[in-house]
């Protein structure tokens, strides 16, 4: 009797582990199904955020060449890139949305291109240049296809940031080639709403004024000195102009280019890699407002594009102007100063 009862509760013992490690199976299985289908859901917004548009089609063959490739650029295809790149960087105060309306897009329709940067990454992808172009550069707008198979006009003496407001994403990148003769081998372009929730989903940004700032356009004022800004005070400091310096384009170029270096800063001190929550709010916040060519309209090649940026610090990166002198038409606007322009384009080339 004693070893029928002794093998009887060996049995039971045997069945609650049988049925302990069943449910600890089962509800592995099931984390792990959930956390697919959540990466899954993930993958899919971020990447249904992208909108993009097919420049390389628009435009054809009637471009700059491309830069040659660097010997390092002949890797094979599943290593990551690491030739030269130039990207068209576009900051825009879109009217769409009541956030960016809210943010200082304005009541009308439309949209302009509020900020403009060429982004050069040199090869092997450790150092870049980043040109801003002066919104109010004097320019040949050269005739650009539209959506509805139509042209526009070529303009002389038009405004830089006219181009996109006439023929959009497309027009931008080939005034932005025919003035520079460097070939945009990508479009990025992000609006108001965008910037300012990039920002907060980075935990703000901290920047160093050297003048007291009073902006009654942008609705800014900073003490000289160093600040931690919010999305909305940082987009502020972008857009700010009349509060600064001698109120021109210039100066908010100045202020634009110390985003850029502050935000590189925050985001390689971010730890991204080791907080999933705030990289999703991150990547969500930059794919949600985000415009591009289809060379970059997914989440695998953005990723791919910052992973081979990996080995890029901040102080890699040199912020410059292209050089301008006051337009002889018209003393509020500016030409490109030649030769130092041309020199400088040449070297991105």
């Amino acid at each position: 009797m004693s070893g029928d009862g002794t093998n009887g509760d060996e049995s039971r013992r045997v069945g609650r582990r049988s049925r302990a490690l069943k449910a600890v199976g089962l509800t592995l299985a099931g984390t792990l199904v959930l956390a697919a289908a959540a990466a899954g859901w993930a993958y899919w917004r971020l990447n249904d955020n992208i909108t993009s548009v097919d420049i390389d089609s628009a435009l054809g063959d009637n471009r700059p060449a491309k830069a040659t490739p660097s010997p390092t650029a002949t890797a094979p295809a599943e290593e990551l890139p690491t030739e030269a790149l130039n990207i068209l960087v576009l900051g825009s105060d879109s009217r769409s949305g009541a956030e960016n309306r809210a943010l200082g897009g304005g009541e009308s329709g439309g949209a302009r291109s509020d900020t403009a940067m060429v982004v050069h990454l040199d090869p092997g992808r450790s150092a870049a240049t980043v040109v801003s172009i002066p919104r109010d550069t004097l320019v040949t707008r050269p005739s650009c296809p539209l959506e509805d198979g139509e042209n526009t006009s070529v303009a002389h003496g038009a405004m830089f940031n006219s181009a996109y407001a006439v023929g959009g994403p497309v027009c931008a990148v080939k005034t932005a080639e025919s003035l520079t003769d460097v070939r945009m081998d990508h479009y990025v372009e992000i609006d108001f709403a965008g910037f300012a929730r990039l920002v907060d989903a980075l935990g703000g940004v901290t920047v160093t004024t050297e003048e007291d700032i009073d902006d009654e356009d942008s609705h800014l004022t900073l003490d000289a000195g160093t600040h931690h800004l919010d999305g909305e005070q940082a987009l502020a400091l972008a857009r700010t102009r009349h509060g600064i310096g001698d109120g021109s384009d210039l100066g908010r170029i100045g202020l634009q280019q110390l985003l850029v270096k502050a935000l590189l800063e925050q985001i390689s001190s971010a730890g991204l890699l080791t907080d999933p929550a705030k990289l999703y709010r991150v990547a969500d916040a930059v794919t949600g407002s985000l415009t591009t060519d289809t060379g970059l309209d997914s989440l695998t090649e953005l990723t791919r594009l910052g992973r081979s940026l990996r080995g890029l610090s901040a102080d890699a990166v040199r912020t410059v102007t292209m050089p301008v002198v006051p337009a002889p038409s018209d003393a509020n606007r500016v030409v490109a100063d030649e030769p130092e322009a041309g020199e400088l384009w040449e070297s991105l080339r």
